[in-house]
């Protein structure tokens, strides 16, 4: 069930729709009874009656990933649905969750409640923040305090018990060798590797395992390269493997020092790829099969012209070129760097 709205709760800033309104609050019953009647073994659907917690991973990335793409457009409506779905996922796990007797959607919600509130004091608990960064150290210094506490209840260290039943433990034998590790392997995990690699990497170079200058980033992507290469030469696909992950990582590293977000400046040449690929598809009759790389490369200049055409003020779509260039590759149909 959801949530109990707080009738102590400030009200909304002006302007602004009330999503504990009547109206919202409705509208997460009827959400809440659709899933149930889904999920009733009576007269339930039979694919969500055979889900998991597990089988539903798929489903919950994929929604979430829709919803960053949604936002990316620009897109309300779009955005709307996607949320609407990924609200779903939430719904559904609950719903298990209560089946097992672990956990359910009220108590999801107040947990959450509760974090936010603990984890803004500046707000809720007359603390002092002026600004975003003084508002990430606190809660980063909150989350922290919060893992410590958790790990002390953990090892019942909280009754003052030693974990090896021997007598009572001093806060430094709860103390962790590597603290900044440990909190770190607990961020990323469940991250995506690229945004997993910039936590990491912002960690460590704020902890002083940094580069002096951007040219030392620059010449360990040179040296990572090199081992990519002979790792894939020597066909060790694992240490290959290990080697391309090397050199992703050291990348990312690069996307720091410059600013840059890895996340997006990838998202970005997937649909500029995408974009060049619709249209030499299209002009091909949709097959692609058959053709010479020489054939292809022309459309794929084509296409790349005429996107820049379009973008320009003004811009027509320029005439296919009449000859193909003089040395055509592979290499040259693979977008450029973001």
């Amino acid at each position: 069930m959801p949530p109990a709205h707080n009738d102590d709760a400030s009200p909304p800033p002006p302007g602004t729709r009330d999503p504990a309104a009547p109206g919202a609050t409705d509208a997460i019953r009827d959400l809440i009874a659709v899933v149930d009647r889904l999920r009733d073994p009576e007269g339930g659907c039979p694919w969500d009656l055979e889900q998991t917690h597990t089988s539903l991973i798929p489903y919950v990335l994929e929604e979430a990933h829709e919803v960053a793409d949604a936002i990316r457009h620009g897109d309300d409506d779009h955005l709307a649905e996607e949320l609407g779905d990924l609200l779903l996922q939430v719904v559904l796990h609950a719903r298990l969750g209560s089946e097992e007797g672990r956990f359910d959607l009220e108590g999801i919600a107040r947990g959450i409640s509760a974090k936010l509130v603990r984890r803004h004091p500046h707000v809720f608990a007359g603390a002092e923040a002026n600004n975003s960064a003084a508002v990430r150290r606190s809660w980063e210094a909150i989350k922290h305090q919060e893992l410590l506490e958790k790990e002390q209840a953990r090892r019942g260290l909280n009754q003052g018990i030693h974990p090896e039943g021997t007598g009572i433990a001093s806060p430094a034998a709860a103390a962790s060798a590597s603290p900044l590790s440990d909190r770190l392997a607990d961020k990323v995990r469940g991250l995506p590797a690229l945004a997993g690699a910039m936590a990491i990497s912002k960690k460590a170079a704020a902890a002083g395992f940094e580069w002096e200058s951007i040219a030392g980033v620059w010449e360990k992507v040179e040296e990572e390269l090199a081992e990519l290469r002979e790792a894939v030469a020597s066909g060790d696909h694992h240490h290959a493997q290990e080697e391309l992950g090397d050199v992703l990582f050291t990348l990312v590293n690069v996307a720091r020092w410059c600013g840059l977000d890895p996340e997006e400046g990838l998202a970005g040449t997937n649909r500029r790829f995408l974009d060049r690929f619709r249209r030499v598809e299209a002009a091909l009759g949709g097959e692609l099969s058959g053709r010479g790389i020489r054939e292809l490369e022309l459309h794929w200049r084509a296409a790349k012209a005429a996107i820049r055409a379009e973008a320009a003020p003004g811009g027509s779509t320029p005439q296919e070129p009449s000859e193909p260039p003089a040395a055509a590759s592979t290499a040259a149909l693979s977008p450029p760097p973001a």
